[in-house]
């Protein structure tokens, strides 16, 4: 492991019965950044929190802690503090009694337990409320908290499985600000769990992007959003337009019966492909000075844009996010640079792959 890593999943796989809920998962985790963990309810997102805070053991494979296997080592005995997604706080205990609870536990003097609970209080601005009792605090402030109640303890990894989920919209954009400029100034690990994209792409520094038990793709927000590695990832990730096309040659890629020049290549000539354009890099032209020509079909406002829904003469369907108005039944150009295509292999298995390439090969297409 490098200096920086703190954990590390060496081919992790989680099992109940005949159920895989993590199939050889491996990854590292570094100190002082934000991860977050993101896919759909059922993907293995929260058992990996939950092996990782010790909660549960692996069926198969190694965690790595600096260095050291600890499959089986208590959840008392990591630095590993969680904010569950109901906050988990006491009910009968103020404030302050909720964040001083695992200090006491751990038997501290008095005067210790108080300075450590007011410096912790301070800083998730809740300086003052000591006394206040839990069925006063709006949610915003009992996530603040369970925040206070974690980083009191001093731990190396704090876990957040979607504390953000029970806050309405304008409270949840407020607290993914604070989240994220807490933990910066903590310079502690923060692990993350979500499944809304935005979320994860306005607080990440790297994401793992979980399917079935499997990390689909790892990288920063804007590696994820902008090169996603599949299907699954580019639809998941905000919203795309996804076009079955064919690998002309490198740099150069056939969809909507038309040839584009692109930035992609290292794929098989003739290979088919699925292509990739996300909506706001679709600019509106008149039809003539377009890419593509396309007919409007539906027209939405959305505040700061319009969402548009067209269709091309080849039967695809393109959304497009514009500030420009259009009329719905016209007839309209859609522009794009070559870096806005995106070329992406089907999302299959290789041996399903394999056999594909073959049959195509077999009919024309060329191997490196």
């Amino acid at each position: 492991m490098g200096n920086d890593t703190i954990i590390r999943f060496d081919k992790v796989t989680k099992r109940y019965e005949d159920v895989v809920v993590l199939d050889k998962v491996s990854f590292e985790i570094e100190r002082g950044k934000f991860y977050t963990l993101l896919g759909p309810s059922g993907c293995g997102k929260t058992t990996i929190l939950r092996l990782i805070a010790g909660f549960m053991e692996p069926t198969e494979g190694s965690i790595m802690w600096d260095d050291k296997v600890i499959n089986h080592v208590p959840a008392n005995e990591r630095q590993v503090n969680t904010v569950f997604q109901d906050y988990a706080l006491f009910p009968h205990l103020n404030v302050f009694e909720n964040v001083a609870f695992g200090l006491r536990i751990k038997k501290l003097k008095n005067n210790v337990i108080k300075e450590k609970v007011q410096d912790a209080l301070k800083f998730v601005n809740l300086e003052g409320y000591e006394d206040r009792e839990i069925h006063e605090m709006s949610g915003g402030q009992r996530q603040r908290v369970a925040i206070a109640r974690a980083i009191v303890n001093e731990p190396r990894i704090i876990l957040l499985d979607e504390p953000l989920s029970a806050l309405d919209l304008k409270l949840r954009t407020d607290m993914q600000y604070e989240l994220r400029e807490l933990q910066r100034r903590l310079g502690i690990t923060f692990i993350f769990v979500t499944h809304d994209q935005e979320e994860a792409l306005a607080m990440s520094d790297e994401i793992f992007v979980l399917n079935k038990g499997r990390i689909e793709q790892s990288g920063t927000p804007t590696d994820i959003y902008d090169e996603p590695i599949n299907r699954f990832v580019a639809d998941f990730i905000g919203e795309s337009n996804i076009v079955r096309g064919r690998m002309i040659q490198d740099y150069q890629v056939e969809f909507a019966e038309k040839v584009f020049e692109c930035v992609d290549g290292g794929l098989q000539p003739n290979e088919p492909v699925e292509i990739v354009i996300r909506p706001e890099d679709l600019e509106i032209t008149m039809p003539d000075q377009g890419k593509l020509q396309v007919n409007v079909d539906t027209q939405l406002f959305r505040g700061v844009h319009y969402e548009i829904c067209c269709y091309d003469d080849a039967g695809n369907e393109w959304l497009v996010h514009s500030t420009k108005k259009v009329t719905v039944g016209s007839r309209i150009g859609l522009d794009f640079e070559p870096a806005a295509i995106h070329v992406m292999r089907f999302g299959e298995s290789e041996e399903e792959f394999d056999k594909r390439l073959e049959a195509y090969t077999e009919d024309g297409g060329e191997r490196e």
